[in-house]
């Protein structure tokens, strides 16, 4: 009997001494594993990495800057059976455990027992915010305990809905997408309040397996995943039973949102990139969830887009056809057509490679994608032959596709007419040859609305319209005339167009500048030199007022290239990008002043925060009397001289044209008091475009092209005149046509109150008076 008492005793200790111990143990190892734990507490200040959001003018997305793609949301912003779809497929019990689910990890547990390894978690949510945001994803025991101890810290610092809030922003659905309103615009097209019971289960199912469980590349399988999640609503009781059956049999339609992100405005977005990453980093750039405002106007992106990827095209088809863009063997056939495989609508205008299938002399067949279309005879009248060492039945001839493409080119096409069922009519293209660029911005405001770098920005990043400095040619001149306005000459000044020389004893060199068509005017109005872009003309007015003085004047309108004191530069030497040129415009444009270019317009943080805000910046160049005379005289740029074709706009217009030697570049920038628009052509590597590579034959149609789009968003407003102006009448008997006739001129021009001549015929008056060669002629050019 007290054998059997002292038994019961050990019994009796042996029970109470293994639950002891098993909370010695058990704080043994929270204290161990607890010696080296992340700090947690930042989770408290959640700042997951986040889309920078890049908007339109209009608040249209221009694009997205990310590494992971993710757009923060709120839990009441959500619909309130997509959280608990989430937790009916990976933590039902989630508002009655304290971070940890003892019975959930047992069961695990006993799997991976089984298993041999570890292949169930059994973690709550609190654990997967905890693995996901402090521990690596390494799959062990001691993982697993530094788990449960944050998890259970966590849940003492953050409430329910905190938490969850994190998990479902956090989480990866697949597809690229980070939390539920990434995957929602990724799967079903759609904003995340927008998501029915049905489409929630389906993200819900997405975490065990996002790659397996994907609707896009398994669309059954998601479908057995959704009736689990579904299952376990109903069996929780959050949903009824009406409610199950509607949701399980709604037809679900699998689309993405609509990406305009570097389709539209690429250089304009890439631009934008660069100055924030200058002014914020490129960590909160990525990660950051900024929005930012820019003044882009996507009409006006898409016009300019389109004006200068046809104007190239145009350019590069003055020289005729060089063959198709790549040749391909039968075997390689598939594989290019699948690549041009795309969901997205096709346009008219729209550019792309398409595979040639037959030729015969009325039209070719063509492939692209999952379309078919075809190239009729009319649109290879510009075909000629471009290639010297191709001869005979190999020579292109216009007008015959039969003698152009061959099966198995591959060509550029542009769609000119959808036929339906997924056939097109197409005009036959080919890659440009030259680059060039856009700038448009808003005198008043110095708003950007529309930006062009190139070509091509998948085949080129380089951006022409900021980063190229090129020599401007003869849209320098205005430059040069407005400093002379300031120093005794006025549009009806009347200046030889001669022959002249320069010699430099020193460097035993001679420069003997020319005219662009290489003929002489004799006595021609200041005005009409401009108009005209005499060259000699202006060589003489800037050797009068000095090119110290144009230098000076070239500063004040804010160009920043580098200018020797020579005379060239009168004449457009001194490289400069495009944009700082059109800055430098804004000053006739808007009175005087010239503001500066802006892109973008505000910041704002992830949580709303106004990080940035700009505002127009003026600076003080020129009188406003200078800057309407200078206006006055690039209208008649349009009326009478070489920016002519401009006319058909039918509005008040000024601008100047640009062409440098061997026309390797063409400029023309054209203004109204609204909306100034500048355009640069040239091949990156220099070289000559041709005689009609001129600035008004290849810059000034781009111009036009984008001008005819947007013109009629603006009022047909003239330059108003400030105070200190009066109008004359002016003649010049003196003038020379082209073919060496007398031409008399007539004009009604501004002066500044007290210059107008005291004589209509200024042309007579200044006959033998006008400055001599010999006193032009002098040394150090």
């Amino acid at each position: 009997m007290r054998w059997s008492r002292r038994f019961k005793r050990k019994i009796i200790w042996t029970i109470l001494a293994v639950p002891a111990g098993a909370v010695l143990c058990a704080a043994l190892a929270f204290w161990f594993f607890s010696r080296d734990l992340p700090g947690f507490r930042n989770i408290t200040d959640y700042k997951p990495p986040l889309v920078t959001t890049v908007l339109s003018r209009e608040g249209r997305v221009l694009g997205y800057f990310y590494k992971e793609k993710r757009f923060l949301v709120r839990l009441q912003d959500m619909p309130a059976f997509l959280p608990k779809a989430f937790l009916a497929a990976e933590d039902s019990g989630f508002y009655k455990h304290d971070g940890i689910d003892p019975w959930a990890i047992f069961r695990a547990s006993l799997m991976n027992l089984k298993a041999g390894g570890i292949k169930q978690g059994g973690s709550t949510i609190t654990q997967q915010v905890v693995k996901r945001l402090l521990l690596s994803p390494e799959k062990s025991f001691e993982r697993k305990i530094k788990e449960a101890v944050l998890a259970y810290r966590l849940e003492n610092y953050l409430t329910k809905d905190e938490i969850l809030t994190i998990y479902l922003n956090q989480i990866f659905l697949g597809s690229r997408a980070y939390g539920v309103e990434a995957a929602a615009r990724e799967f079903f097209g759609k904003h995340v309040k927008d998501l029915t019971l049905a489409e929630s289960a389906i993200l819900a199912g997405l975490p065990q397996a996002p790659s397996r469980y994907n609707p896009l590349s398994d669309p059954e399988a998601a479908k057995s995943r959704q009736k689990y999640v579904l299952e376990q609503m109903l069996s929780q009781g959050w949903i009824t039973q009406a409610q199950f059956t509607q949701a399980l049999n709604q037809k679900l339609v699998y689309k993405s949102m609509e990406d305009h992100s570097w389709k539209v405005g690429a250089y304009y977005l890439e631009e934008v990139r660069r100055f924030l990453i200058d002014k914020y980093g490129e960590d909160e750039v990525y990660q950051g969830g900024l929005t930012v405002e820019t003044a882009c106007e996507i009409p006006h992106q898409i016009a300019a887009d389109n004006a200068m990827r046809r104007g190239l095209a145009d350019v590069a088809k003055r020289k005729g056809w060089e063959g198709p863009a790549a040749r391909l063997k039968p075997e390689e056939y598939n594989r290019f057509l699948d690549e041009g495989r795309t969901g997205e609508a096709i346009k008219p205008g729209t550019w792309m490679r398409a595979l040639v299938v037959d030729s015969a002399k009325d039209k070719a067949t063509v492939r692209f994608g999952q379309n078919t279309g075809e190239i009729p005879a009319s649109s290879t009248m510009w075909c000629r032959n471009a290639k010297k060492s191709v001869t005979g039945d190999a020579a292109p001839v216009p007008g015959d596709p039969s003698r152009i493409m061959r099966k198995g080119d591959v060509v550029w096409v542009t769609v000119r007419e959808a036929k339906g069922n997924g056939h097109f009519v197409l005009n036959l293209e080919r890659e440009a040859g030259p680059e060039g660029a856009l700038v448009s911005m808003m005198p008043e405001t110095g708003e950007v609305v529309a930006l062009v770098g190139g070509f091509s920005f998948e085949k080129s990043q380089f951006n022409r319209a900021t980063q190229a400095k090129r020599q401007p040619g003869s849209s320098f001149k205005p430059v040069v005339y407005s400093a002379a306005l300031d120093h005794g000459f006025t549009p009806a000044s009347v200046i030889m167009d001669a022959p002249i020389v320069f010699a430099n004893a020193e460097a035993g060199t001679i420069w003997r500048p020319e005219n662009y068509e290489d003929i002489f005017y004799g006595p021609t109005l200041l005005s009409t030199a401009l108009a005209k872009s005499r060259n000699l003309v202006t060589i003489r007015v800037a050797q009068k007022i000095g090119v110290r003085t144009v230098i000076e004047r070239a500063r004040a309108l804010g160009i920043e290239s580098e200018m020797p004191e020579n005379l060239s530069i009168a004449l457009g030497s001194s490289a400069v990008t495009l944009t700082n040129l059109c800055q430098a415009y804004t000053a006739f444009a808007r009175g005087g002043s010239y503001v500066k270019p802006r892109l973008v317009l505000s910041v704002k943080s992830a949580w709303g925060e106004t990080l940035y805000k700009s505002e127009p910046e003026y600076v003080e160049a020129i009188s406003p009397q200078n800057a309407f005379l200078m206006a006055s005289m690039l209208k008649e740029v349009i009326n009478v001289g070489t920016g002519g074709a401009a006319k058909v706009l039918g509005r008040p217009l000024a601008g100047k044209t640009g062409t440098t030697n061997n026309e390797q570049d063409a400029w023309f920038i054209g203004f109204t008091p609204h909306l100034l628009t500048g355009v640069y052509v040239g091949y990156d590597q220099l070289q000559s475009m041709g005689r009609e590579g001129s600035g008004g034959r290849t810059a000034l149609p781009i111009w036009l092209e984008y001008r005819k789009v947007i013109e009629d968003r603006y009022p047909p407003d003239d330059f108003l005149p400030p105070e200190g102006i009066v109008w004359a009448r002016v003649e010049n008997s003196q003038a020379v046509g082209s073919k060496g006739q007398p031409a008399p001129e007539s004009y009604f021009l501004p002066f500044v109150e007290g210059s107008q001549p005291g004589t209509t015929d200024v042309g007579a008056a200044a006959t033998g008076s006008a400055t001599s060669d010999s006193d032009l002629m002098k040394q150090g050019f």
